[in-house]
């Protein structure tokens, strides 16, 4: 056998000891055996010894059987003949879901070398597992892939090492499993930078050495002497930082080995928290703490749960020497992280501490299914994977996008002119429409045309800040090219009819030809205010910009731009309308449901816009109301528009039979003031019908 592993039948031993010989860790074992039969690993070594290692460090981290279980099967549905059915079948239901979440997993591929990339791929992964089991069990896989990284090319060995030290090392950081994150980046960083990684080993080897001599004489005879003084039976360790952490920490302050000092630290494991503080007070009495360097995570824990006191002190020769001060709960907690919440279902009950730990890792674990919950779990892991999705480029990078995002954000999110020109888009290799929402773990492709151009009807669905941002921009160089080619053509009118220079008319009106081409196409710009410049014979007397049309749109692309009232279907504030850019007109608002709406958006649909209109005022309406003719029927209605405060302009009336027909013309606020009205006429016995005309 290889170093790497021993014996398959030592493997077995050691797992089925651990686990109490459980029956279905027996059949599990038999059962992977079989289907792994003739398969063989890289290295030379039948394949079962790869699922039993991992099945073995899952045992050793004391996780609960089906985890154990679902180590040894990991690969079977993938790489052999097995079904989930049966796994079902012969492990039960909660093994074949573990199994089933570690086969999803696996198509999840990390392509990218983008440090952000890979945050918005473990969020990827974390929203992807719907049993946190399913990741503990991913990241052993992984870690035992690392081991035996040293046949591949190089090439392979540092493109898995990169994947690791930016994915699962960090992963493992935010469940706190520190004996796997630490090992993982050790690894990871031995292939990415060999040559560093010898510098460093060789460095700590002797340093290690000196320092344990160190601390044998001048730290641990005295702390351990007053301990037992005050009845406090801690355990005292060494600490030895990780070559990786070591070498990224001088990286990241700019120092040299030298310079790190907390190479080879104390730990002090107490039975009680009280003991804890009394070890700390202790530590200090004896050496003096290094102002800035204590860190107290017991009171406040870390978001993966660690806690710990953290102190450094100058000892004998002026040395710094860092303790981490923790009770045995704690330390289990710091080893194992979220692991550690299935440690304590194996039989037998938990202290009154243990409780309070496991349940604190059960809240944390439950909250991913809980949505009540959730906010927890994203604050405590620093992800807010209920808000966000997590979606694939067609190479395989990774973006991050808002709960129910489409397309259009996804395309704009990869490139504005991505999103100009989206056509529709392929979602795992299907045709979908432009407003489909997205789902995490989908891979998506954009479909473009050079001739496509975003639509006013984008903003009703995407959801993203830069895509509506990007959309309203390019409707708004839109809107102001098509308002320069109105402006040109109805400064072309003018300048033929009274023979005037456009360079004479800007010099006089001081405004940019930009400016006074939109002001024109827009209505803000009178033939008469133009022409006053030149001679009151021709326009008389200047009158004030804008005074030939009202009101302004309140949708904020419009802002500035006046606009009148379409006649032929009077629309009034708080209906759905469009506006028509009109030769001469600037914006003319109608009804959406206009007829002549209808035509225009036939031949022009690039002058017509979807708005929303809000403005104050009072607008004249036109009403045909039918009804049989009776004396008083004109003023039982000039009665209802007084009682709901409509001001009538005008009013006419003919009969033809028993039939009378009545033409008002009033003044109304909005179309909800103009449905009262009607709703109002419609309740007189003898009226048959109301309608705008």
């Amino acid at each position: 056998m290889s170093p790497l592993y021993p014996a398959t039948e030592e493997l077995e031993k050691e797992i089925l000891t651990l686990t109490d010989k459980d029956p279905k860790v027996v059949r599990a074992i038999e059962y992977a055996k079989d289907k792994h039969e003739g398969q063989f690993r890289k290295t030379g070594e039948p394949y079962i010894v790869h699922p039993l290692w991992v099945a073995l460090k899952l045992a050793e981290m004391k996780l609960d059987i089906p985890t154990v279980v679902a180590g040894v099967l990991h690969d079977v549905v993938e790489d052999t003949d097995a079904s989930l059915e049966e796994i079902e079948k012969f492990f039960g239901k909660e093994v074949a879901l573990l199994v089933d979440g570690l086969t999803k997993l696996d198509k999840h591929k990390f392509r990218s070398k983008d440090e952000a990339n890979a945050e918005n791929f473990r969020k990827l992964l974390l929203a992807t597992a719907n049993d946190i089991r399913t990741l503990i069990v991913k990241l052993v896989d992984r870690l035992d892939n690392m081991r035996s990284l040293g046949i591949f090319s190089r090439d392979k060995q540092r493109r898995i090492a990169k994947e690791t030290l930016l994915v699962y090392a960090p992963l493992s950081h935010l469940l706190g499993i520190w004996e796997i994150k630490s090992q993982l980046e050790d690894l990871a960083f031995k292939y990415l930078y060999p040559e560093e990684y010898e510098r460093v080993k060789t460095f700590v080897g002797k340093a290690r050495k000196e320092l344990e001599e160190y601390l044998k004489k001048y730290i641990i005879p005295p702390l351990k002497l007053e301990l037992e003084k005050a009845n406090i039976k801690g355990e005292i360790k060494y600490r030895s930082k990780h070559l990786y952490s070591i070498w990224e920490k001088t990286k990241r302050k700019g120092i040299s080995l030298e310079e790190v000092h907390d190479i080879l630290g104390v730990r002090v494991i107490t039975n009680t928290v009280a003991e804890c503080y009394s070890t700390l007070g202790i530590v200090h009495q004896l050496w003096k703490p290094v102002a800035g360097k204590f860190k107290d995570y017991i009171s406040t824990p870390k978001p993966n749960l660690y806690q710990s006191l953290h102190t450094t002190v100058v000892g004998p020769k002026g040395r710094w020497v860092e303790f981490q001060i923790r009770t045995w709960d704690m330390h289990y907690i710091a080893e194992k992280g979220i692991a550690a919440h299935w440690a304590y279902k194996q039989g037998r009950k938990p202290k009154p501490q243990e409780e309070k730990i496991a349940q604190a890792l059960r809240d944390l674990v439950e909250s991913f299914n809980n949505p009540q919950e959730y906010k927890e779990i994203t604050e405590r892991l620093r992800a807010e994977l209920e808000k966000e999705i997590f979606v694939y480029t067609p190479k395989g990078d990774v973006i991050a996008l808002p709960k129910d995002a489409t397309p259009v954000d996804f395309a704009y999110a990869i490139h504005t002119e991505l999103g100009n020109h989206c056509v529709g888009a392929k979602v795992d290799g299907r045709l979908v429409p432009l407003d489909y929402k997205l789902k995490t773990g989908e891979r998506v492709e954009i479909l473009t045309s050079p001739n496509k151009k975003p639509s006013p009807e984008w903003l009703k669905f995407v959801k993203t800040a830069k895509a509506k941002q990007r959309i309203k921009q390019f409707l708004r160089k839109e809107l102001e090219k098509t308002l320069l080619a109105e402006g040109k053509k109805i400064w072309k009118t003018i300048s033929a009819k009274y023979n005037l220079s456009l360079e004479e008319v800007l010099q006089k009106t001081k405004k940019s030809e930009k400016e006074f081409l939109l002001q024109l196409a827009r209505g803000k710009l009178s033939e008469k205010w133009i022409l006053s410049f030149f001679s009151p014979q021709r326009g008389e007397e200047k009158e004030e910009e804008g005074t030939k049309s009202e009101g302004i749109l309140d949708w904020e692309e419009f802002k500035g731009i006046k606009y009148t009232v379409a006649k032929c279907c009077h629309p009034l504030p708080g209906e759905e309308v469009k506006a028509v850019i009109q030769k001469g007109k600037g914006l003319v608002i109608h009804s959406r449901n206009c007829p002549n709406l209808k035509n225009l958006e036939r031949v022009a649909p690039e002058k017509v816009f979807t708005i929303r209109w809000t403005q104050k005022g009072l607008f004249p309406v036109p009403l045909r109301v039918v009804a049989y003719d009776y004396i008083g029927l004109l003023g039982d209605i000039s009665s209802i528009f007084a009682q709901k405060g409509v001001n009538i302009v005008k009013a006419e009336t003919s009969s033809r039979g028993d039939k009378a027909y009545l033409n008002i013309v009033g003044l109304f606020k909005d179309y909800n003031h103009l449905k009262e009205v009607e709703s109002a006429i419609l309740k007189l016995p003898k009226v048959l019908e109301v309608k705008r005309i």
